[in-house]
């Protein structure tokens, strides 16, 4: 019998325009859920009588409520485990908040209901009253602590390892779906295929070859893994975070140098030299309160994010995506004198010949 697994929401592929080319798509792909570099991810624990699901009592024609609220030495677990993950040096933080309506990811413990994350900037996409992760199970139980590591990892992007194109992995498909469908997962074929037998596509995966210790790769009991040899008899990562792992956060999110950014002024075009999945930061110190609108140009696509610094801390102003889009990123934002602003360019692709650059009006 296999261990509980956590498991993802069932989502949409993303829609980009047609034609675009290969480069251009697999780097859309590969970065559409990651953060900027320097973001502040706050983490909000549902607390209140009120926060849970609403489900139907079989037989009476009735409904309960099943709380979003955990323990506090659940709590302690995750908080921990975001430490960990912080730990290692990053240019994203974690900072616990107790107003839902602050956070970005929004926690609950609803037992019985999974342990799950929203995978990166999915997670903007649910409502304030909604979760972005739960953990269905007892974190302070033995060997149960990688379950939190594991769902921070796909808060930050990550995605499961044992679904990457380049594990080989030939799976008794029957078999895992007889295992699956049993306790104490109970899943659906439709779910466990999504979970389990899917490949993702090279672009989406954490790394170029398979890491069999990544605390985003499941256990797997004997028979249900064919090939590799070594794994028919079963496969047991650590439950820790594994070197690549770290390499993995490091390279998308290596560490953030405030103090040292360059200005962007008014009406001061700024070029970009960035490759894929590289980022530029900028700190706008308004010499006058107004609207202002920041924007790139040249044929490129990215990620573009304000942030406003408040209590030492850069909070969220206004983000653009204009990936796989024929036109640049553009906000308008109201800049106050005597503020600092960061603003943030993470690029997909630049996919035509021309200098990119980003400039604020």
């Amino acid at each position: 019998m296999t261990g509980r697994y956590c498991s993802l929401a069932q989502q949409s592929a993303p829609a980009f325009t047609p034609g675009l080319t290969a480069e251009r798509l697999g780097a859309l792909i590969a970065g559409r859920a990651m953060w900027v570099n320097g973001t502040v991810l706050h983490y909000y624990f549902f607390d209140g009588a009120e926060d849970g699901s609403v489900i139907p009592v079989p037989g009476t024609g009735q409904s309960r409520r099943v709380s979003w609220v955990g323990a506090e030495e659940q709590r302690d677990v995750v908080r921990a485990c975001f430490r960990e993950w912080q730990d290692l040096g990053t240019g994203i933080s974690f900072v616990e908040v107790g107003d839902r309506s602050e956070a970005e990811l929004r926690i609950g413990f609803q037992v019985g209901d999974g342990s799950w994350s929203a995978v990166g900037k999915d997670c903007l996409q649910a409502g304030q009253q909604e979760r972005t992760m739960n953990f269905g199970w007892d974190l302070t139980a033995p060997g149960e602590r990688g379950t939190a590591l594991h769902e921070i990892g796909h808060a930050l992007g990550m995605l499961h390892e044992h679904q990457s194109p380049y594990a080989g992995i030939h799976w008794d498909d029957e078999a895992v779906y007889a295992d699956l469908a049993g306790p104490p997962n109970f899943w659906s074929r439709e779910t466990t295929f999504f979970n389990i037998l899917r490949k993702l596509d090279p672009a989406e995966v954490n790394g170029s070859v398979w890491d069999p210790q990544s605390i985003m790769e499941y256990p797997f009991s004997g028979g249900l893994i064919l090939e590799p040899e070594q794994f028919r008899a079963g496969l047991n990562p650590p439950g820790t975070l594994s070197p690549a792992d770290k390499e993995f956060a490091l390279r998308w999110y290596p560490p953030a140098d405030l103090p040292r950014l360059p200005a962007l002024e008014p009406f001061r075009s700024v070029p970009l030299r960035l490759a894929p999945g590289e980022q530029a930061d900028f700190v706008i110190d308004p010499p006058e309160t107004r609207e202002y609108t920041v924007g790139t140009f040249g044929a490129n696509d990215c990620v573009l994010v304000l942030f406003e610094e408040r209590d030492d801390e850069p909070r969220y102003v206004a983000g653009r995506d204009d990936g796989g889009q024929p036109h640049n990123a553009t906000m308008k934002a109201r800049l106050v004198k005597g503020r600092r602003y960061y603003v943030r360019v993470r690029l997909y692709s630049a996919w035509g010949p021309g200098e990119t650059a980003v400039m604020c009006w």
